[in-house]
């Protein structure tokens, strides 16, 4: 069948004279509605365009009945506009009324229409609204036919972004830009900021969207994106960015991005149909961010964040336009504030003025992240809404530590504030003069201080902080910031390097802790229920030994020569740790007989932290080499609550008796077998809690690096002998003071223990 609608390129040409008149902007839409049914055998075209409230609002048609205009709306998600608009992507139908979706407007007269085309009006992967075509006739549109409304859509997308249909669509927005907010998200790197808002507004408006020379354009985009990976392998070749580390292997990817033919080539498609340069480059990834944005996998949204990024940039080199702020604009105490952006933005803002970042993604593992924490940048992310609450210069707090985002806080809390950043910097440096000391308590008991890790990043605290070594390191965060599963060459340098940085200071490596709540992006998951108690750790390690024995076997090349430690995490039955300790016997005697160097010290523990291991403890211990208490983990399984959830969180304590009471059996279990125990979690970074644990007998704690100096001053003033004569009988059965946590504060203002 003949297409219907012209063309792509001529469409084009004719919208060029249309936005070039001197008129309004309704006058503008009236036009354009006007000029595609002039194009199309059609008795329809009609924009429906999205208020601030969420309703899609008619704002101009042809065919229609005029009357409806700015009378007839929809809710997102109701009818076909509204499923478009929900779905970011196109609807194509021969007879709309047999759609499930299908709501009749009796305002507009729509009922004589049979055959509709939607697409969606996009910016940046945003739904700004919705353009319609619709017939009498059962016809069914091709796909050059899509292709043209998709592109003038586009056009219609940049008078919205460029403000001239604000009247309208800032309605209902209700916002108060000058009110004090408090926003709540998630630590992702540590610290605490003060400072005023940069809003991170990496995109410009392209203002130049039809072409009238393709080959000019084209040449425009060779050129451009030449600059653009000369401006990258520049970026990696900074002094800010060090030689080897996760964040280093981010940038590496990111760099692939600019060499991707795939990407040049749809931006090449779309000039080919009429757009310029930065136009077609704004439409690639405006389609691209719409359709990944519907994605749940983790790995393909980091992508989006690389793609994103590198659309800002080549859109800038075309415009001229340089990368970042400029440092004139830039204020001293910068914080920036954004939806998410990727690691190269952050690095273009320059390390001297940031003071804090602020995002509305953002993850744990996100490339932004990482880069956050190398530079030691106060990060909190999966804060709602922030870059619409925010404006430009507003006073804003940012605490890595607790997650919480101060918007233009009162005088009161700004000062408090201060007043703590300035309290931080002398206990830091306190803490700095105790980093070398023993961690002796007043009584003279030995109390060892390690450090979680769990990526290249994190290791250049152990001296920072003064960490006797590294409690745990979880590997799977190299996984999760990885592309494709590691490799075993990849997996033994990575494990090398961390020795290496530890300096003979002792390492327990957990092996692999994914699945579950932990998706890595290239390896097939399963829907669960309850992911945190299936299929994970260790239960997926023996279902998929290959797995296991690769991470096995790279971490006994890695540790050649040298002393490893390995625990397992998740174990709920003696036999899966020995199943595990089979398949390293195995890897072992492999490498042997190839005439590979061993470890000269393997130890192999478990991690404690399914309850029903608490009834196996004497077995346990005659088999494993050390124990560590995972009391994260424990906690939750064995109060039955999820952390996560404010409904039930508050409503255990973990210095509640019970806990307590099975925290004290492992270490007398341990203790009694001559076992190693140490104490990995939140639960040992909190001064008060890591008293408790020291009351009970624990001497190996592992934590944050910024819990080792607040817990190292507690510990050297603290009598651990009277601790536990005042502990240990209140854990009795038929004690009446139940109140642990009071006792404890009790006992440290009695004995002047610095909490």
């Amino acid at each position: 069948m003949r297409s219907n609608l012209a063309g792509p390129r001529l469409l084009l040409r004719r919208l060029r004279e249309v936005m070039a008149e001197p008129i309004t902007a309704q006058e503008r839409l009236d036009k354009i509605v006007v000029l595609i049914a002039s194009n199309v055998v059609a008795e329809v075209c009609s924009v429906y365009i999205l208020r601030a409230d969420g309703v899609l609002e008619l704002y101009a048609t042809e065919g229609l009945k005029s009357e409806a205009v700015h009378n007839a709306s929809l809710r997102v998600g109701q009818g076909l506009v509204g499923l478009i608009a929900a779905e970011a992507r196109p609807l194509n139908l021969p007879n709309a009324s047999a759609h499930p979706g299908f709501a009749y407007l009796p305002e507009t007269g729509e009922e004589a229409y049979n055959s509709f085309l939607g697409v969606p009006i996009l910016r940046a992967g945003r739904t700004l609204g919705v353009l319609v075509v619709q017939n009498k006739s059962h016809r069914t549109y091709l796909e050059d036919e899509v292709e043209a409304l998709q592109t003038t859509a586009m056009v219609i997308a940049e008078m919205v972004a460029a403000g001239e249909l604000e009247a309208i669509s800032q309605k209902a927005t209700g916002l108060d830009l000058s009110r004090p907010i408090t926003s709540n998200g998630v630590g992702l790197a540590e610290g605490v900021g003060l400072g005023h808002v940069v809003l991170h507004e990496p995109r410009v408006v392209v203002t130049n969207l039809i072409a009238e020379d393709t080959d000019r354009e084209k040449g425009r985009l060779e050129a451009a994106i030449n600059r653009l990976r000369l401006s990258i392998d520049d970026l990696l070749a900074s002094g800010e960015i060090a030689a080897i580390g996760e964040h280093r292997e981010v940038l590496e990817a990111y760099r692939m991005f600019a060499y991707d033919r795939g990407w040049i080539r749809k931006i090449e498609e779309a000039i080919r149909n009429g757009l310029t340069a930065e136009a077609a480059v704004e439409k690639v990834q405006s389609d691209t961010r719409a359709r990944m944005l519907r994605q749940t996998d983790p790995y393909l949204r980091e992508r989006l964040h690389d793609l994103d990024d590198l659309a800002h940039r080549l859109i800038r080199e075309l415009m001229g336009r340089e990368h970042g702020p400029g440092l004139d604009e830039l204020p001293q105490d910068a914080i920036v504030v954004g939806r998410n952006m990727g690691a190269a933005e952050l690095l273009d803002y320059g390390r001297d003025r940031i003071r804090g970042l602020v995002l509305e993604e953002g993850g744990p593992t996100s490339h932004v992240t990482i880069v956050a924490r190398a530079l030691g940048i106060p990060t909190v992310g999966l804060v709602d809404d922030i870059v619409s609450l925010a404006d430009g210069g507003d006073a804003i707090i940012v605490d890595g530590d607790t997650g919480e985002v101060h918007l233009r806080p009162a005088a009161d809390l700004e000062n408090a504030y201060a007043e703590k950043v300035r309290f931080r910097a002398r206990r830091q440096a306190q803490y700095r003069r105790l980093r070398n000391k023993p961690s002796v308590t007043r009584d003279g008991v030995d109390i060892s201080l390690q450090m979680n890790a769990g990526l290249l990043v994190d290791l250049p605290h152990l001296d920072e902080a003064g960490a006797a070594g590294v409690g745990l390191f979880r590997t799977e965060l190299q996984f999760m910031v990885a592309s494709s599963f590691p490799r075993m060459r990849e997996q033994q340098s990575q494990y090398s390097q961390v020795l290496d940085a530890a300096a003979g200071r002792p390492v327990t490596f957990r092996s692999l802790d994914i699945g579950g709540d932990k998706v890595l992006p290239y390896l097939r998951s399963i829907q669960e229920e309850n992911p945190a108690m299936g299929w994970r750790a260790l239960r997926l390690g023996l279902d998929r030994p290959g797995l296991l024995r690769t991470q096995i076997r790279a971490l006994l090349h890695a540790a050649a020569g040298r002393d490893l430690k390995l625990m397992f995490p998740m174990v709920a039955v003696v036999d899966e740790f020995l199943q595990a300790k089979s398949l390293v016997d195995k890897e072992v005697k492999h490498l042997r007989r190839h005439g590979h160097a061993t470890p000269e010290n393997i130890r192999l523990g478990v991690m404690v932290e399914v309850p029903s291991l608490l009834f196996q403890l004497e077995e346990l211990m005659s088999h494993v080499d050390f124990v560590s208490v995972g009391s994260n983990d424990l906690f939750q399984f064995f109060c039955a609550v999820d952390r996560g959830n404010t409904r039930v969180a508050d409503r255990f304590d973990t210095l509640g008796v019970g806990f307590l009471r099975a925290l004290k059996s492992i270490v007398d279990a341990a203790n009694k077998a001559h076992v190693p125990v140490t104490l990995c979690g939140e639960l040992a970074g909190r001064p008060l809690e890591g008293m408790a644990l020291i009351g009970l007998g624990f001497r190996d704690l592992s934590m944050s690096p910024a819990s080792l100096g607040p817990v190292k001053a507690m510990l050297r003033t603290l009598d651990a002998g009277r601790l536990s004569a005042r502990l240990l009988p209140r854990l009795e059965p038929g004690h009446d003071d139940s109140n642990i946590r009071e006792v404890l504060k009790r006992f440290a203002a009695e004995t002047d223990v610095a909490l």
